[in-house]
């Protein structure tokens, strides 16, 4: 699976798990040069609490596009360590 958006790739990986419809990768596929910590954080009742990540490409920004559950419930371990996106980045 490939994540990409703006024409970078944002992360790549043989190994992702499904949950929700959502491609997780793990972290190390995570092209660092092309995010930004977010303020942000969500809770989902059974996954815990989300942060995330804004991407940066080429100068321009998608605000909290990646999400990730530092610390997931009992519930969804299967995604700590990994990452998630969305807000038009392409996974396929």
């Amino acid at each position: 699976m490939k994540a990409t958006w703006n024409g970078a790739t944002i992360a790549e990986s043989n190994d992702t798990v499904v949950v929700e419809g959502n491609h997780y990768f793990p972290v190390a596929a995570l092209n660092r040069k092309v995010i930004k910590p977010s303020d942000r954080h969500t809770v989902c009742p059974w996954k815990g609490t989300a942060s995330y990540y804004t991407l940066v490409v080429d100068g321009a920004e998608n605000v909290d596009a990646c999400w990730y559950y530092p610390e997931p419930k009992e519930a969804a371990m299967q995604i700590k360590d990994r990452v998630a996106f969305w807000k038009g980045v392409l996974v396929a």
